[in-house]
């Protein structure tokens, strides 16, 4: 049995490219199957038993104090975790302190530096909210 299991939106994500390969190939299963057969993959009897064993907390690395690293509006930076919250399944509330403080203007009129921020990121680690050019407001790197 695998000991670096995926999350569960990774899991799923798997279960769906699986799903998407067999079809083309000819051989249509449905979602459940691709899920037992994703749980099976990785030494588990059913998606039940993978589904308990893995959970739906948040991503390895997003605990209080550890360490991160990612983009916010379009600006990189590290930093650590100050404060997490689940807001509904595959959904956090991070809080976020930065190593360095980060300039979020783009203007060379001005500049605003921030240390702290804040931001709701999804399964896939990023926030819904776009800047203008359609990058996320807030991207953390998955481990």
């Amino acid at each position: 049995m695998n000991t670096q299991f995926p999350s569960a939106t990774q899991a799923k994500d798997q279960a769906k490219r699986l799903r998407t390969k067999l079809t083309e190939e000819g051989a249509s299963i449905g979602h459940a199957k691709s899920l037992e057969l994703v749980a099976h993959q990785h030494g588990f009897r059913d998606w039940n038993t993978m589904f308990a064993a893995i959970g739906n907390g948040p991503p390895n690395g997003w605990a209080i104090w550890d360490k991160v690293s990612g983009t916010y509006l379009s600006q990189p930076f590290t930093g650590h975790v100050v404060s997490i919250s689940i807001m509904k399944p595959g959904w956090f509330r991070l809080e976020l302190h930065m190593d360095e403080a980060v300039d979020v203007v783009t203007s060379e009129g001005f500049s605003n530096f921030r240390s702290r921020i804040r931001g709701v990121i999804g399964p896939k680690g990023h926030s819904v909210e776009r800047t203008s050019d359609g990058q996320a407001h807030l991207q953390i790197n998955l481990c």
